[in-house]
């Protein structure tokens, strides 16, 4: 349920009447406009009289919520959620608004020297974050499952030397010690619907980096969402890494329409892997600038420095010479859309 309160109602008097609610059994979130209070009521609603809600003196309008998913919903936080982090060099790094963010490194940590070469050029380029993974879910038990902790600590290594807080993969909850000083926790496809793991997250007070599974819907992504947000924590990034088709041009469906339905559905920053949904690095520049256009607010994109020897998915990353070239006509597309990278 929503409530939408009158012009000019204060946060005290909306505290008033959110705490009359919860006596009923009900959670209470706050969304605070230019103008208006919303309040968005979350639990067993049906105990709700509607009518009695709408003759309050404070109470504009009242509205019932479909969807399944309640604090992901934009009924419930009609202003988009904006985020920042601390960047490299002193500098805010800005989640959502008129920011396009690139996050960008390889698909896997493989030694001291690659992880360092790749960070400073992807920050030379102008990246904002580095990603790789030091945890690597496989299809197939003898693939590189990566180096573990080894791996999370080169990246750490690698954020001291050029300050770009790091993007990287949580596979289970046992791991999440490790990750203290990691900055934004990635959950992959393959743990989308990982609920145990979802609502350990919904506890943790860092940014999530959510994947869309390779197989599940829009309304999928928006719940897994909703599962973090339920306890507690609202610093998500929806991410389209494509799913899975009929065909095989591609190694995914990079599913671009999903990108206004989410934006129009949710109030949560949307960003596209153009690496993971194409699996071919010469598709790459396409799809990102594709991502801009359709209203993204972000990519996601793997960086190697030399992707024919790359342990884990070379032939989707693009080589540090080619994300500068990428940097550099995304900077013109991203303008086009009153973005700024």
């Amino acid at each position: 349920m929503i409530i939408v309160l009158k012009n000019g109602v204060g946060r005290t008097e909306a505290g008033v009447l959110a705490a009359e609610l919860e006596k009923q059994g009900v959670t209470v979130d706050f969304s605070e406009g230019a103008n208006q209070i919303v309040l968005g009521l979350v639990g067993d609603t049906t105990v709700i009289n509607d009518e009695v809600v709408r003759a309050n003196r404070l109470v504009e309008k009242v509205m019932r919520v479909q969807e399944p998913y309640k604090r992901a919903n934009r009924k419930f936080h009609p202003k988009d959620t904006i985020f920042e982090l601390p960047g490299a060099d002193g500098k805010k790094i800005r989640i959502g608004g008129d920011s396009f963010v690139v996050i960008a490194g390889p698909c896997s940590v493989e030694s001291r020297e690659q992880i360092s070469s790749i960070a400073a050029d992807v920050k030379k380029s102008g990246a904002a974050f580095l990603r790789g993974g030091a945890f690597k879910p496989r299809t197939s038990p003898y693939s590189f499952q990566g180096m573990g902790g080894h791996g999370l600590d080169l990246l750490l290594e690698a954020k001291k030397e050029t300050g770009l807080p790091i993007v990287t993969e949580l596979m289970e909850t046992s791991q999440l010690e490790l990750f203290e000083e990691v900055d934004v926790i990635q959950v992959g496809a393959r743990n989308m619907q990982n609920f145990a793991l979802l609502k350990v997250l919904g506890r943790c007070r860092k940014p999530i980096l959510l994947k869309r599974g390779m197989a599940c819907t829009m309304t999928e992504l928006l719940m897994a969402a909703e599962y973090i947000m339920a306890g507690g924590n609202d610093r998500i990034i929806l991410c389209e890494r494509g799913v899975r088709g009929f065909d095989n041009y591609a190694r995914n469906i990079l599913d671009l329409a999903v990108i206004p339905a989410l934006k129009q559905k949710s109030h949560l920053p949307v960003i596209v892997d153009p690496s993971h949904a194409t699996g071919l690095a010469w598709m790459v520049p396409a799809m990102a600038k594709a991502a801009i256009a359709a209203g993204a607010d972000g990519i996601i994109v793997e960086v190697h420095n030399n992707p024919e020897r790359a342990l884990c998915d070379g032939e989707q990353s693009i080589t540090p010479d080619a994300f500068s070239d990428l940097m550099e006509t995304l900077r013109k597309y991203a303008a086009l859309e009153g973005k700024v990278i």
